[in-house]
């Protein structure tokens, strides 16, 4: 039987106005066939965010408030998380390129250099034949001109500083520094540790300060006479503070390293993440350690020192069409190097809900902030308590810190393990009844 309500707009309708009503439509629905989505941020997370979406057939709008895509913060440790993420998108061979794969993971004692724990990465393949991927050291430059370059530059708009947010109801409006405006039916905040939109989502929930602070470089590997095993990752340990170290780039012939040290006790500016400090400074928080750690701590000149912030945990993620996503939702300290690969993982893994979910952007956003919060809470819990373990006295606590390195893989193999997209696809109730 022909549907009623056809068959009333025919007797009331001619078919030349039928076919013009059709044509109307057609041509509305097609302007729009998925939402409009604006990311705010074009670092890392922003970045891979994009590119989940455009292969999943949604173009969206990266809104950057830099002039230029340039990276701080030296270099960056991609674990096999975050790396098996990106070689899905084809992008594996350019990162191996430009990238060192660490020999071992090494554990030694600050003053001294004893080795007191050792654990085998790229020796005989170790890490690659566990976690199904490399493990790749490379300069965040590098990382972010590939994944730039994979990008539609027509979608990418620079000099877009964020300051406001006005929910529309049927739609979020954007306004920028310059007065520009833009309107989204989802806005994705992936702006980083001091995100405007965390304050707007979460009602000016603030960072809290670790009283650690850090002294970043990168050194050539030449200008290091006594680093033993340049080419491994390696944390020097000792009382009060400790240095991180890995090399670099396509020959390995550079050290990016971070040297965290205690205090200051506050920080002069929760708004800012640099404070001014000097190479003496820096040096004499490693008096009496190993050449090698002053060595590389005085190969470069220091005028800043980094604070180490963590966000503190939210009580939600979203707030209506505006959602966090990477360091803006849970910013860690960076003992375990996983802040870029968490938020490699959250980007497919919203990109993947918002996909399943079709129209119904709530449910994708709900399925999002509920999936993601265990699991970047406990990451976030072992990096704070990795600080203070790398920084423990003589005594027997010590003792029981270097049993525990000892362990690392054992203990943390579940962080490097993890397959965002696998996991966020298991949750498909056809999925989970198939493999039942």
């Amino acid at each position: 039987m022909a549907d009623p309500s056809a068959r009333l707009l025919t007797q009331v309708y001619p078919d030349s106005i039928l076919d013009e009503l059709v044509a109307e439509t057609r041509s509305m629905a097609s302007l729009h066939p998925h939402p409009r989505i604006a990311i705010v941020g074009a670092g890392i997370g922003g970045l891979v965010l994009s590119l989940a979406l455009g292969r999943r057939g949604i173009d969206p709008e990266v809104f950057e408030q830099a002039r230029e895509l340039t990276e701080i913060g030296a270099a960056v440790a991609l674990s096999a998380n975050g790396v098996r993420e990106l070689q899905r998108f084809g992008l594996l061979d350019a990162l191996v390129a430009v990238s060192t794969e660490p020999t071992e993971l090494i554990y030694r004692d600050g003053r001294t250099g004893q080795r007191i724990a050792a654990h085998p990465v790229r020796i005989n393949g170790a890490y690659r034949k566990r976690f199904g991927a490399p493990l790749c050291g490379l300069h965040r430059a590098e990382l972010q001109r590939i994944l730039s370059a994979a990008l539609s530059r027509e979608r990418l708009h620079l000099g877009h500083r964020l300051v406001d947010f006005k929910d529309r109801g049927d739609r979020i409006v954007l306004t920028f520094a310059d007065g520009q405006s833009a309107e989204a039916d989802l806005v994705i905040a992936a702006d980083g540790v001091r995100s405007t939109a965390r304050s707007y989502v979460s009602g000016g929930e603030q960072l809290q300060y670790s009283r650690t602070s850090g002294f970043r470089g990168i050194v050539p590997i030449s200008k290091l006479p006594s680093l033993p095993d340049p080419l491994a990752l390696q944390f020097w340990m000792g009382p009060s503070a400790h240095l991180l170290h890995y090399a670099i780039g396509p020959r390995g012939d550079h050290i990016n390293f971070l040297a965290v040290v205690e205090g200051p006790a506050s920080w002069p500016s929760l708004e800012k993440g640099l404070a001014e400090a000097s190479s003496e400074e820096a040096l004499a928080a490693f008096e009496g350690w190993h050449p090698v750690v002053t060595e590389m701590v005085g190969a470069v000149g220091h005028d800043v020192r980094w604070g180490l912030f963590v966000a503190r945990p939210l009580r939600r993620w979203r707030r209506g069409r505006v959602v966090l996503l990477g360091d803006a939702a849970h910013a860690m300290l960076p003992h375990h190097g996983q802040g870029a690969n968490v938020t490699i993982e959250d980007a497919v893994t919203l990109a993947e809900l918002i996909t399943e979910n079709g129209a119904d952007l709530d449910a994708a956003l709900d399925e999002y902030e509920s999936f993601r919060r265990a699991r970047t809470r406990m990451i976030q819990r072992a990096s704070w308590m990795g600080n203070h373990a790398l920084h423990v006295r003589d005594g027997p606590e010590r003792e029981r810190r270097n049993a525990r390195v000892a362990r690392f893989p054992e203990d943390f193999g579940w962080i490097h393990a993890f397959d965002a997209l696998e996991a966020t696809q298991a949750r498909r109730p056809d999925t989970a009844s198939a493999g039942s």
